[in-house]
């Protein structure tokens, strides 16, 4: 999460702007005593207040926000059924690590991962070993966490005095990859990007692993593009490095999106845990797995691939508990949604709902790249997400304009430059969601139909500084 720095004293307004801060009729009985009011923005207030006029107060600050359905940035999942909203409400108050407590959530809980192991075809869905997380970043601190422990195991006699762990990815990795390799202090070996292809190289990746490597990353549905990484090629690669060399670097997916879309729509392709080399998979079931935010998940593919000494079994509250987690109290509101839309959906609910957003997205994709000013780099065929730019004949304006323009008609459309070796190349990135339906599709292209006018009159693009305008949304 982002971090905020304290308020200056500049910050707070007047004492006669902040008795304007609440409408009158927020008071319960004289609307005038409304207008006396004046809660401090950044210091608790001296007292109390009403519910109501307490609750009115953050909902109307709110509503400067963004409407979140309409945010083609976010993975993130906007709708939800009400009954599940019901079963949230319900269960915020369940603490997910007391389980002694609430055996009934615990239970839900392990009823997901062997439905998320039988669905990832685990060699022995009942021996696979998993947990919730808050989302897919710390399920994918979790997998390297017992990515580093086991190569660790394997170096007792050079660790940590003569060998430093490296974990090889592409340059595509969501963010959570390289704050793993920092706060647990290992080398990030990147394979960059190179000309139209914007993910990893099997072949490089192999080339960049030796006896230090604790793992090499397989991205299921690149943030950047929403292209699927190839992680059976991976795999085929480093078993070909094993066969040369003895080194034997296992493979941890990150489905955070993919992993909750290709066993649906992509059943013959084979990345999880029918390839020997996989040892873990993650996935976000607040994105794909449509639940609202937050809730991952982390698998293992045996019990020998999780680390005993990494799991704690703690006596807490009359029970003993193994818990493997970065976090500890959390409410178990998610995971109960996620087992309600697993027992709602069930696999045909699940392929229904992910064919329709690839749908949407490719045909979105097609009406935007028959307006003639835009380029496609992916097309919505693999995630229901798509990348675009400018066409190569287009001077008056970029992708940043685009973005900016969508804005004003309330479209969250992320326009970013892509990292090393083709940080050249802007891009507009466009994710199709359970609840972005054809008709707002179809709203989408309209605005942008009506914008392109005024952008093509442009004498130049207007965002000339791109490091101040680019801001990559993951």
């Amino acid at each position: 999460m982002p971090l905020h720095e304290g308020s200056s004293p500049t910050a707070e307004p007047s004492a006669k702007r902040r008795r304007l801060a609440l409408n009158p009729f927020f008071g319960e009985a004289d609307p005038v005593a409304g207008m006396e009011l004046a809660p401090p923005r950044h210091r608790l207030p001296d007292g109390p207040m009403s519910p109501s006029t307490a609750y009115h107060l953050v909902h109307d600050e709110l509503m400067l926000d963004g409407n979140s359905r309409l945010n083609l940035a976010t993975f993130v999942t906007t709708w939800m059924e009400p009954q599940a909203g019901v079963l949230m409400s319900e269960c915020s108050d369940k603490n997910m690590i007391d389980k002694d407590e609430y055996p009934r959530t615990a239970e839900l809980e392990r009823r997901c991962v062997a439905m998320l192991a039988d669905l990832w075809h685990a060699p022995d869905p009942a021996a696979a070993v998993g947990c919730s997380t808050t989302g897919s970043s710390e399920a994918c601190m979790l997998a390297g966490m017992a990515l580093k422990r086991r190569w660790a195991a394997r170096n007792a006699d050079r660790y940590p005095a003569a060998a430093r762990p490296n974990l090889v990815m592409g340059a595509n990795v969501q963010v959570c990859w390289e704050k793993f390799c920092n706060f647990w202090e290992i080398e990030a070996r990147q394979v960059p990007m190179e000309g139209d292809r914007f993910h990893i190289d099997p072949q490089a990746a192999a080339e960049l692993c030796d006896e230090n490597t604790i793992g090499a990353i397989g991205i299921l549905g690149s943030t950047f593009d929403g292209s699927y990484e190839p992680i059976a090629e991976l795999c085929a690669a480093l078993d070909a490095l094993q066969e040369r060399t003895g080194l034997d670097v296992p493979v941890h997916v990150d489905g955070a999106s993919g992993g909750m879309v290709a066993p649906f729509l992509d059943e013959d392709l084979v990345w999880d845990f029918r390839l020997p080399r996989v040892s873990s998979i993650n996935t976000s079931g607040h994105k794909y797995g449509l639940v609202y935010p937050g809730i991952g998940w982390a698998l293992w593919r045996s019990p020998a691939e999780l680390p005993e000494e990494l799991v704690f079994r703690v006596n807490y509250l009359g029970g003993e508990m193994p818990t493997f987690a970065l976090n500890f109290s959390r409410p178990g509101a998610q995971v109960v949604a996620q087992y309600y839309t697993f027992l709602r959906l069930g696999r045909d609910g699940y392929r229904a709902v992910q064919q329709a957003s690839r749908d949407v997205a490719r045909t979105l994709a097609e009406r935007i790249e028959g307006l003639g000013d835009f380029r496609l780099l992916t097309r919505g065929d693999q995630l229901p997400v798509f990348a675009l730019t400018t066409a190569p004949d287009v001077e008056a304006y970029d992708v940043f304009d685009v973005s900016r323009r969508l804005r004003e008609h309330g479209w969250l459309v992320p326009a970013y430059t892509f990292p090393a070796n083709r940080q050249d190349l802007a891009v507009l990135r466009v994710v199709c969601r359970n609840g972005f339906s054809s008709d707002l599709a179809e709203l989408l292209v309209g605005d942008l139909r009506r914008i392109l006018p005024d952008l093509r009159r442009q004498p130049h693009p207007l965002s000339r500084d791109k490091q101040v305008v680019s801001s990559f949304h993951h």
